[in-house]
């Protein structure tokens, strides 16, 4: 992606986050972007378009301040809770995109037209998550994986959403994800140990 176009879809994450979906507007996301609107109707063609993109924007945030995890278990357990637990922190990027998400969630209610980037970027999310618990625990099945990841994704909603409403804080959010992520992969069977290690 180009560095434009990465600033247009943060740009676009800001002004959702300030305004709510209903209140954004392109010419103010172009202005906040430092480029024309047309720019943003050459790359998006519409408004849904500018928002399913930056869906997918706001989903790749979390993973790409992580590097890819070595053949180490330990480290794979790592990355699969850092992927999860930094979806909550006291960090202006990480809330921004936590209230965009959680905005665009509720509006796909009403507004069908993001219904469906919405369950497509959800669903990228549960498979990248269960990649995730996969790796970090041998033996387990596709399925359990899938459903372990789906329940903490959604948990992570729900948190997140008490958190930005400020009825907990950071670290009481994160205790709780914890606490979660504990109790689903307890019974998970570790992944073998690199014999190099």
């Amino acid at each position: 992606m180009s560095e434009k176009l990465a600033r247009i879809l943060t740009a676009a994450t800001t002004c959702i986050a300030r305004n709510g979906v209903r209140g954004m507007r392109v010419n103010d996301v172009a202005a906040e972007a430092g480029v024309s609107p047309g720019l943003l109707y050459y790359h998006f063609t519409d408004r849904a378009g500018l928002l399913a993109a930056t869906l997918e924007h706001i989903n790749k945030q979390v993973s790409k301040d992580d590097s890819a995890p070595s053949s180490d278990a330990g480290d794979r357990t790592r990355h699969f809770r850092h992927l999860l637990l930094d979806e909550i922190k006291d960090d202006a990027d990480v809330r921004r995109n936590s209230v965009a998400w959680n905005e665009l969630r509720a509006c796909s209610i009403f507004e069908q037209e993001l219904a469906e980037p919405l369950s497509r970027t959800t669903a990228e999310w549960n498979r990248e998550i269960a990649h995730a618990i996969a790796a970090a625990n041998a033996g387990i099945s596709q399925d359990e994986a899938a459903v372990t990841a789906e329940i903490l994704t959604s948990l992570v909603e729900g948190i997140s959403g008490r958190w930005l409403s400020g009825f907990i804080t950071a670290d009481h959010a994160r205790l709780l994800l914890t606490t979660a992520i504990d109790s689903l992969t307890a019974g998970f069977p570790p992944a073998a140990q690199d014999p190099g290690k």
